[in-house]
């Protein structure tokens, strides 16, 4: 079972300049994604096995696409950092596999097939089934266009009681707690992925100069809100749940909203900047809630 707030092991790759991405998106030459059963009812689609924005924006382009494009039995898609996992359902995916090998077998000797009918010729399991419908979606692909990503704004309480860890880092690192806070406020960073706990973002992005390991011991609850450093990654708990990372503030909004669609409030592909507030916007934000 893998370690659920680590993400993909690794350091990760930092991404670069705004045009300097653009140009390796266009000129990259995309390995072939690996295809992975998960269980008996999902898959999953490695597209590399390095953090980085080219091999992301690989992987929300097909997430988009297969959303827009969904087959008979798929449930949902989940974007990670290098990887994409399709959820179906085996049995609505059987009923339409014999569906459409009856369709082969009746079809007039000598008459073209269609390119899914191709796909199925030969699939012995569910699995084979579905690998073979989504290749042929994902090659129907056409890369987005560069957009204005979304950038959300989160105002941050640092230290003190919410965030008992900040002057651990920064000593770790050789840093005043101001510095710590400069510098993780200072960067734009990108949602590569949800996950962990419901709404729990996964950032990239954070200076290498205030990374920190987990805690040896984990504390058996940490309030939703709570801004952390693991490793070089920053992210927000979502919920209340246990959890190790470094604690060094607190957020009053409120990531996770279970009577929305989607209930996540960032998404994979958000810009988010941190803004260090005052205690009393803090606790003015808390008492007012979340709008």
């Amino acid at each position: 079972m893998p370690d659920f707030e680590s993400g993909l092991p690794g350091r990760e790759s930092r991404p670069g300049p705004a045009g300097r991405a653009k140009e390796d998106v266009r000129q990259a030459a995309p390995a072939e994604p690996e295809w992975l059963p998960l269980g008996d009812a999902a898959v999953m689609i490695r597209f590399g096995r390095h953090i980085d924005p080219i091999t992301h924006r690989r992987v929300r382009e097909a997430a988009a696409h297969l959303n827009r494009h969904r087959f008979p039995g798929m449930i949902e898609c989940v974007p990670a950092f290098a990887s994409l996992t399709v959820h179906y359902d085996p049995i609505a995916v059987w009923s339409w596999s014999r569906f459409r090998e009856g369709r082969m077998r009746e079809q007039t000797p000598g008459k073209e097939q269609d390119e899914a009918q191709r796909e199925h010729d030969g699939a012995a399991t569910i699995f084979e089934a579905v690998c073979g419908r989504l290749k042929q979606l994902l090659r129907q692909l056409v890369p987005m266009e560069d957009e204005a990503a979304r950038t959300v704004d989160i105002p941050v309480y640092y230290g003190g009681e919410s965030g008992p860890d900040l002057e651990w880092v920064a000593r770790h690192n050789g840093l005043r707690a101001e510095e710590v806070i400069e510098l993780h406020s200072s960067a734009v960073y990108t949602v590569y992925m949800i996950g962990f706990a419901p709404g729990f973002p996964y950032l990239g992005g954070m200076s290498e100069r205030i990374a920190a390991p987990r805690r040896q011991t984990p504390r058996p609850s940490v309030r939703a809100g709570s801004v952390g450093i693991a490793g070089v990654q920053t992210g927000i708990y979502s919920v209340d749940t246990p959890g190790g990372w470094q604690i060094i503030g607190h957020t009053p909004l409120k990531l996770f909203r279970p009577e929305d669609d989607p209930p996540s409030y960032l998404q994979a592909g958000d810009r988010i900047r941190f803004r260090p507030i005052s205690l009393k916007e803090y606790q003015s934000l808390n008492g007012e809630g979340q709008g």
